[in-house]
């Protein structure tokens, strides 16, 4: 199915994953929104355990898309919708993924299953675009992983196969930092076939570090292998690594704990192999004050944190039984048991209670796992997935809370008589989650509890009583996308980009 854009639209491919195309288009989002232009942006396949709610089509629905596309609404200024990530794959296996279509579970697929659904879910993805493009002056739109990726291009719904359907121009994006760029983008355009690399518009450069001059050989050489122009260079920037990250690539730079024996609070983090949203952390990282630290497999947890997280799972009981097998869970129970606190959100308050079970198979093969035991509940993962936006408050100290739920399991059990927090529910307020131990030992199903000014700084307080800063999480995104437009309109052609995209 050949589409004709109705609106100008330009593709940004990379080299590979994480090459910084995200934070490009959110960048470019919000610049071009500055200039007045109803952006949207698009992604037609995302892999991704970070997510986020959605309006999605019919009254009141809400649906998930990727978190990154959730940050490039915001940075155009418009409300998330489903249509800007019609298939999300979220990994629970090695080779399985839960498949995610406009925005609802379709079900569960291996690799190699889900290579055949491809081309079914074009008509999906196509007319996702349609209705996003009738909406908007420019549509800004991700590839996923690399187009070079040849022996996955049957079916492509991802990169050069959706910019066929939609006959959108391509940018390339290779990654400086992790070398061999110019082998990266030479390499790309080789491989792709000529009708492909018509397509090929430019390319950008990202993550330079150093003296850019330094690069000034390089775009001629480029140039006389593929005859594509740059873009431009986009220097490194300090300032966008508070932005939500998409994948575990680089999780263990993110959260490296640094400034940890002087900190006032300090979070030890397990870092489990289907670990999900864990852009939950970022507000508590942020804090000037406060060292997070991702504990990876065969380190133990630091004795001396103040406070141990547990964030979601995709596979929650295959990340418990990963706690038991590494002794972490064993470690977590000697951290409570010394007076440090003990938070799970989504999966990890379900870690946190007796035992997780799933009769019915939903996230791998069905059985119950131990839990840690902290929690006097217990947790049956059930197939409807509860998802919503959700307001309240902090049970114990009132602090407002804004967030969703995004799970698939229930929890019941003595200790839920002591809610984590009260949620807005048009009446009496809805309990949600568990404390324990003077709420030492707590745990909620709600995501995005430490981006809320007053309930992080409640929480902290908790754990130091001494600690006085203060920091306004939301309003520090804003200035960050604000920063990260400057910087590429500074260091990208955006006028060329632009033109580029009205060409389509």
């Amino acid at each position: 199915m050949t589409l004709r854009p109705r609106t100008p639209a330009v593709m940004l491919q990379g080299t590979g994953s994480d090459v910084g195309k995200s934070l490009i288009v959110a960048g470019l989002a919000r610049l071009y929104a500055r200039q007045g232009l109803a952006v949207r942006p698009f992604k037609p396949q995302n892999m991704s355990n970070n997510a986020a709610p959605a309006m999605t089509r019919g009254a009141g629905a809400s649906g998930e898309i990727g978190r990154a596309q959730a940050l490039q609404a915001r940075a155009a200024g418009v409300t998330s919708h489903t249509d800007m990530n019609p298939v999300l794959l979220k990994p629970q296996s090695d080779i399985g993924a839960q498949l995610i279509v406009n925005g609802r579970v379709r079900g569960n697929a291996d690799a190699r299953d889900y290579h055949a659904l491809k081309p079914g879910l074009m008509d999906d993805v196509t007319s996702a675009y349609d209705r996003l493009a009738a909406d908007a002056d420019l549509v800004l739109i991700e590839g996923a992983g690399s187009p070079a990726e040849v022996n996955l291009r049957v079916g492509d719904i991802a990169n050069m196969g959706f910019a066929e359907a939609a006959d959108v121009p391509v940018l390339l994006v290779g990654d400086i930092e992790r070398g061999g760029v110019i082998a990266a983008l030479v390499g790309t355009w080789t491989l792709l076939s000529p009708d492909e690399r018509a397509r090929l518009k430019g390319y950008i450069v990202n993550r330079f570090r150093g003296d850019v001059s330094l690069f000034n050989d390089a775009p001629p050489i480029i140039a006389r292998h593929t005859g594509m122009p740059s873009l431009g260079i986009l220097p490194w920037l300090d300032a966008a690594q508070d932005l939500p990250a998409e994948d575990t690539a680089s999780l263990a730079a993110r959260y490296e704990g640094i400034g940890w024996s002087a900190a006032k609070i300090r979070i030890a983090v397990p870092h489990l192999p289907r670990i999900a949203n864990f852009d939950d952390l970022d507000p508590l990282a942020a804090e000037p004050d406060v060292a997070l630290r991702l504990v990876t497999h065969g380190e133990d947890m630091p004795a001396d944190a103040n406070l141990i997280l547990l964030c979601g799972s995709k596979s929650t009981r295959t990340d418990m039984q990963a706690l038991h097998d590494c002794g972490w869970a064993a470690q977590i129970d000697a951290a409570a048991a010394r007076g440090a606190h003990v938070i799970g959100i989504c999966g990890g308050y379900q870690m946190l209670g007796r035992a997780i079970a799933d009769p019915h198979g939903i996230e791998g093969p069905p059985g119950e796992t131990r839990g840690l035991g902290l929690l006097n509940v217990e947790t049956v993962i059930a197939s409807d997935k509860k998802l919503a936006a959700v307001t309240g408050s902090a049970a114990e100290s009132g602090a407002t809370i804004a967030g969703f739920e995004m799970h698939m399991g229930e929890t019941t059990g003595p200790d839920t008589a002591t809610p984590m927090l009260l949620l807005d529910d048009g009446g009496e307020p809805r309990p949600d989650g568990a404390q324990a131990v003077g709420g030492r030992v707590a745990g909620s199903y709600v995501h995005g509890l430490f981006s809320a000014d007053t309930f992080r700084q409640a929480f902290l307080a908790r754990l130091n009583p001494s600690r006085t800063t203060g920091f306004a999480w939301n309003a520090h995104i804003e200035v960050v996308l604000e920063r990260l437009a400057d910087h590429i309109e500074e260091h990208l052609d955006t006028a060329q980009i632009l033109e580029t995209a009205r060409r389509a």
